[in-house]
């Protein structure tokens, strides 16, 4: 059995999986990725397109094929720019129940993206093994203690509510992650189950999201994991023109320079090509 796959059984098993899992998952000396599975009618590169729960599972399906590592599912969109349409906990559930289990089925460890606390605990129950939080712990109060609770591995998103392009947005990050990171000691996370996400095109300018790819070795302060989602994100448009859905060359481009500056994790809509494209750069540089 691959080291994922214990991993995944050892969760789904477990009353309280181990925080050492994270660790383990991440011992594959290679930067991991992180397949998107949005089932909304909203998002902005694939809203509507995995509604329907069988496209939904089929999706899935292909990106494990494809290399995929890890498969995140979301259920509620959080759309970087504005205009995301907040959902009930219940219209979350009813979007996620019939896909979530039989992406569980697939194999590999599944994240389950919310900032409801009631939500995660679902997914958890249902064997999700991560929770990715895009307010970093600082949304509903009752995360924290959950993810405490059930001893599993949790992503926190750098987020703002507003735009200041005169922000310092390194500074900024450096202080919310503190804050994210208090929440987290009160409520007995322990550290090595934190994920470092700093929220590209979240509350950001586009140059305000280059400058975190670019700077996102000043993250390494904390001594954890980073990931990085910068998939088909706005700040690749003011560079080279192009809608979301023809952005994979600059999605490539930011994904391979996050992870020469410290992204242990990759967060894509483009499974094989980014997986291919990690591949390839990481035998470039043995040979060096």
């Amino acid at each position: 059995m691959s080291e994922t796959a214990t991993i995944v059984d050892t969760q789904k098993t477990a009353s309280k999986p181990a925080g050492g899992g994270l660790a383990a998952l991440l011992a594959c000396s290679r930067p991991l990725v992180m397949g998107i599975l949005n089932v909304t009618p909203d998002s902005f590169s694939d809203g509507g397109r995995f509604v329907d729960p069988a496209k939904a599972v089929a999706h899935a399906s292909a990106m494990a094929g494809q290399g995929a590592d890890i498969l995140d599912i979301g259920a509620e969109s959080t759309r970087p720019y504005g205009g995301a349409q907040p959902v009930s906990a219940d219209e979350e559930l009813a979007r996620l129940a019939p896909v979530l289990p039989a992406v569980v089925k697939l194999g590999l460890p599944v994240s389950i993206d919310t900032i409801k606390a009631r939500i995660a605990a679902w997914a958890l129950d249902q064997g999700a093994a991560i929770v990715n939080d895009v307010w970093g712990l600082q949304r509903d109060s009752a995360m924290a203690p959950l993810v405490a609770e059930r001893g599993v591995p949790v992503i926190v998103m750098h987020n703002r509510e507003s735009v200041d392009a005169n922000l310092d947005i390194m500074a900024d990050m450096i202080a919310f992650f503190d804050r994210t990171l208090e929440i987290a000691t009160r409520a007995g996370i322990a550290r090595d189950s934190l994920v470092l996400d700093p929220g590209v095109g979240f509350g950001k300018t586009p140059e305000q999201s280059i400058a975190c790819i670019a700077r996102l070795g000043e993250l390494k302060r904390f001594g954890l994991p980073i990931l990085v989602g910068a998939s088909r994100k706005r700040f690749i448009n003011t560079v080279t023109p192009a809608p979301p859905t023809e952005r994979l060359g600059g999605s490539i481009s930011a994904h391979l320079a996050a992870v020469a500056n410290g992204a242990a994790i990759v967060r894509v809509h483009d499974v094989a090509e980014t997986a291919q494209a990690l591949r390839v750069a990481a035998a470039i540089e043995a040979a060096r």
